[in-house]
C-alpha cells in the first residue's frame, strides 16, 4: 500500500493558499500572501510538483484535478517575454494618485506587477491576481469588484460586477483584449468580458489597451468598446500596414514596448 506523502508546514501553507486563490496563482502574488520570497515560493512548488498535487506553470502553479491547467495559466505562459515588455511601456504612461481599472488579461497580470512601483492607486479590479498583488502596497486602495466567479479566468463577470463598475470615475481603463481585427476593431473570445470592457470604458477618461503582436488580424466573436473610444495602443510591433491605416483612423495612439511613440492622428 502506498503510503501518503506528508507534507511540510511551508508546503501546506502553500497549499492552503492556492486552495484560496481558486485554485491557481502566479509566485508573486504566492510570495506576498505567505509573507515569503518569490525563490522560497519556487522551491516550494518545486517540492510539491514532485508529490503530484501542484503542476508547475510559467511563473505560478496550480492545483493538480481533473481539469487541465485554467485558462489564464495557459495564456500568462505565451509570450511572456513581450508581455513584460508591453507591461513597462504602459507603467510608464501610470501616475501615482490615478483611479485605474485593470481586466483579467494575461497582459495586465504583467502590468499589475510593474504597478508596485506606483504610490496611492485607486485600483478596481475583477481579477483575483491583480487585487492580490496591489493591495495592500504603498498605500494603494484596491476594489476587487464583485459578481460571478468565472474560475478558468480568475475574475469576476456579470451583471453586479458591470453594476459596481458604474460607480467609479476611471483616470484610465487598463485591457488586454483577445484579438485587434482590422474589420471589427477589439475583440474577446469570452462575452462576459466583452460586456464587462463595454461598460468599464465609458465610465473611463482614458482608455489604454495592452497587447502583444501575436494576436493582430486573429478573429474572436465578441466585440467590446468600440476602437474609436480607444485612445493608446501598447505593443511589441508596429501593426502592419493595412491594419495601422485602420488604428489611424480611429484615433488610437500606438506606443511600441521599446518606448517609441507613433501618434495616430
Amino acid at each position: 500500500m502506498k503510503k501518503p506523502v506528508k507534507h511540510s508546514h511551508r508546503e501546506m501553507e502553500l497549499l492552503e493558499a492556492l486552495h484560496r486563490l481558486g485554485g491557481s496563482a502566479r509566485s508573486a502574488e504566492l510570495a506576498k500572501t505567505l509573507d515569503v520570497s518569490e525563490e522560497t515560493v519556487r522551491r516550494t512548488i518545486k517540492g510539491l510538483s514532485k508529490s503530484g498535487v501542484v503542476e508547475r506553470m510559467y511563473g505560478g502553479a496550480y492545483l493538480v484535478g481533473p481539469r487541465t491547467a485554467p485558462s489564464f495559466f495557459n495564456r500568462i505562459t505565451k509570450n511572456a517575454a513581450e508581455k513584460r515588455a508591453i507591461a513597462t511601456g504602459v507603467v510608464e504612461r501610470v501616475h501615482d494618485g490615478m483611479s485605474l481599472f485593470l481586466d483579467v488579461g494575461s497582459t495586465t497580470a504583467f502590468v499589475a506587477e510593474k504597478l508596485r512601483d506606483r504610490f496611492n492607486l485607486t485600483v478596481a479590479t475583477n481579477s483575483i491576481g491583480v487585487a492580490q498583488v496591489l493591495s495592500g502596497h504603498n498605500a494603494n486602495r484596491v476594489h476587487l469588484l464583485g459578481g460571478e466567479m468565472q474560475t478558468d479566468e480568475r475574475g469576476t463577470f456579470g451583471f453586479v460586477t458591470e453594476q459596481q463598475c458604474r460607480r467609479f470615475s476611471f483616470d484610465m481603463a487598463i485591457f488586454s483584449t483577445d484579438v485587434l481585427s482590422i474589420r471589427s476593431g477589439f475583440l474577446y473570445l469570452n462575452a462576459a468580458e466583452a460586456n464587462l470592457a463595454a461598460v468599464v470604458a465609458d465610465c473611463s477618461e482614458r482608455v489604454l489597451v495592452a497587447l502583444d503582436h501575436h494576436k493582430f488580424e486573429q478573429t474572436a466573436p465578441h466585440l467590446g468598446f468600440d476602437a474609436s473610444n480607444v485612445d493608446d495602443l501598447v505593443t511589441d510591433q508596429l501593426p502592419k500596414s493595412d491594419l495601422s491605416k485602420e488604428i489611424q483612423g480611429w484615433g488610437i495612439n500606438v506606443h511600441l514596448a521599446n518606448g517609441d511613440d507613433i501618434a495616430q492622428s
